[in-house]
């Protein structure tokens, strides 16, 4: 998929965008080359981005400090680094919810 690659670092890539201010946190679906995510919290001093680590480590299993966001810290479009799982694992957690 698009939203999934292997980087150079040889963490995974993952692609994602944000909507925030959602009902609820949850996948929603693909947005162009990246996985859309809906999360609850506001776009305002950096709560965002801490739940989209916070809810990202909890729904892949792995601990915050494996996750870095690369690239898009002040916007909707984010590059987030992760460490300790391959693309394939990453991969089948969120196909399984998008089916």
């Amino acid at each position: 998929m698009p939203y999934l690659s292997d980087h150079s670092s040889g963490r995974v890539l993952l692609r994602v965008f944000v909507q925030p201010r959602a009902s609820r946190t949850v996948f929603t679906g693909i947005h162009g080359d990246a996985i859309k995510l809906a999360i609850t919290a506001p776009p305002v001093d950096g709560k965002a981005n801490t739940a989209v680590i916070k809810f990202l480590a909890s729904f892949l299993g792995i601990k915050k400090k494996s996750l870095d966001i690369k690239r898009g810290l002040q916007s909707r479009n984010k590059s987030i680094l992760i460490s300790g799982l391959n693309a394939e694992d990453v991969r089948g957690k969120i196909e399984a919810v998008l089916v």
